[in-house]
């Protein structure tokens, strides 16, 4: 083989390694809280304090690929009264974002609230806020 030869295999060899390595087994990346939505389903506006009024969403960055996972997402006030809890299934072939939200016509009561993301009915972290 040539010299030549040699580094079109070290390329495509490494693009292979890299590719293989984006599209590992699914698993939740990141969590965003946040009162807007950009049109990729991230949160466009980030905070952690709401408004009674607000929609609140959150959005949920997956990493690697799934042929069918569920992703939940449980809102509970302070007291850990649920609030809503709803799930989606998703069948990511790459980085992608999820995104729940609630609202509240008649408004929200002032108070601490926590989002739990679950992924398959496992734990996959929180996120906390607040309404005042």
């Amino acid at each position: 083989m040539t010299r030549r030869h040699l580094l079109v295999v070290f390329v495509a060899a490494i693009a292979v390694v890299a590719g293989a390595c984006s599209k590992g087994p699914l698993k939740v990346r990141t969590i965003q809280v946040g009162r807007t939505l950009n049109s990729d389903n991230s949160v466009g506006t980030i905070t952690t304090q709401f408004k009674p009024a607000d929609t609140i969403y959150v959005s949920i960055k997956t990493e690697g690929t799934a042929s069918s996972a569920t992703l939940g997402a449980r809102w509970t006030f302070q007291d850990g009264q649920v609030v809503d809890e709803s799930k989606q299934t998703i069948a990511p072939t790459g980085d992608a974002f999820t995104e729940f939200h609630i609202s509240k016509p008649d408004g929200w009561p002032a108070g601490k609230y926590k989002v739990e993301v679950m992924l398959d009915g496992a734990s996959a972290g929180s996120k906390d806020f607040e309404v005042s």
